[in-house]
């Protein structure tokens, strides 16, 4: 690939040649245990989350740091954002500080779009509202790749099944995204209420889960999001007794079916304890594989010239003295 991408937004913006280039990256860093390089010497990266997050905002600062960055932590409830600063402005003031990447996790989507219009450096999507989440999807790709013990084509013809709260999850439609591209046969399931859109989106959309499961070579739970459940006609009990993934349950996949989770997860909720902790869990291997690959975003973004190293911008040289 001649031109690395700018942003990383979503992943269905990206080429194929550049998703190929961060999982093969990542798989790499993953068999060398390497975690040190120096991709991003001279680089300030921002993280700037507006939302709660362990995963997501741990991983990308152990990342730009693995690649010898200088990382800052924007937090909204001490910054100007509470005086009522819109993110357009923290962006322009972030950019006018010599910001050379910004990784954002913000409440509303589209956030990311609107950061990248008013930022000069690269702008890394971490998860915007319940539209997309692009670096859980690509880890998600390389932890059944890596899984299935296979390349580009490991996951063709492969049945893998979604369950959970559909509606919410950005997770989900990032999700949907690559792993129809890798040619895996998509379901989703959950209430019927949950799942609407996504038979728009050229998956199998079911609120039976049995039939959800049938054969399916991996399952992905997605976490039920109590908040959001006042006021439906389904209940948390309802939900558990009908849709919880329990080894039961499990059973109906595929034999030896993995199960993946983005976290967090509400063990004895979307999923038994058993399944979640048992030898088919998947959900460290995400956890790590997560690490790999927003290393390798980093350093596919990293700009040629860091604002770091490039010494003053303004030039005094002429102001007498």
């Amino acid at each position: 690939m001649n031109t690395a991408p700018r942003h990383l937004l979503d992943v269905d913006e990206w080429p194929a040649e550049a998703i190929e280039a961060v999982l093969d990256n990542a798989s790499r860093t993953r068999d060398a245990g390497e975690r040190h390089g120096n991709e991003l010497l001279g680089c300030r990266v921002v993280l700037l989350f507006t939302e709660p997050s362990t995963r997501t905002r741990i991983s990308f600062e152990m990342a730009a740091r693995s690649l010898s960055a200088e990382t800052y932590l924007v937090d909204p409830a001490s910054s100007s954002m509470v005086k009522g600063e819109t993110l357009v402005d923290t962006v322009r003031n972030l950019d006018a500080l010599g910001a050379d990447m910004v990784v954002l996790r913000h409440h509303r989507a589209g956030a990311a779009w609107v950061a990248a219009r008013y930022f000069g450096g690269a702008v890394v999507n971490a998860g915007d509202g319940w539209h997309a989440h692009p670096t859980q999807a690509l880890l998600d790709l390389l932890t059944l790749r890596r899984a299935f013990g296979g390349g580009a084509d490991a996951l063709r013809g492969r049945k893998i099944t979604i369950v959970g709260d559909l509606l919410h999850s950005r997770v989900a439609r990032s999700n949907v995204w690559t792993l129809s591209r890798a040619g895996a046969e998509v379901w989703v399931s959950g209430p019927a209420a949950w799942l609407r859109g996504y038979s728009e989106l050229g998956v199998t959309a079911t609120p039976d889960v049995d039939a959800a499961l049938d054969g399916a070579s991996a399952v992905m739970g997605l976490r039920v999001q109590k908040e959001r459940m006042r006021g439906s006609s389904l209940s948390i009990d309802e939900y558990i007794d009908r849709y919880q993934i329990t080894d039961e349950r499990l059973a109906r996949a595929a034999s030896g079916a993995f199960y993946l989770h983005p976290g967090p997860i509400n063990e004895g909720v979307e999923v038994s304890r058993s399944v979640a902790r048992g030898p088919h869990s998947l959900v460290l291997e995400q956890v790590a594989n997560g690490l790999a690959v927003r290393m390798a975003v980093l350093a596919l973004l990293a700009p040629s010239a860091p604002r770091g190293l490039r010494g003053p911008r303004v030039d005094f040289s002429h102001v007498a003295r």
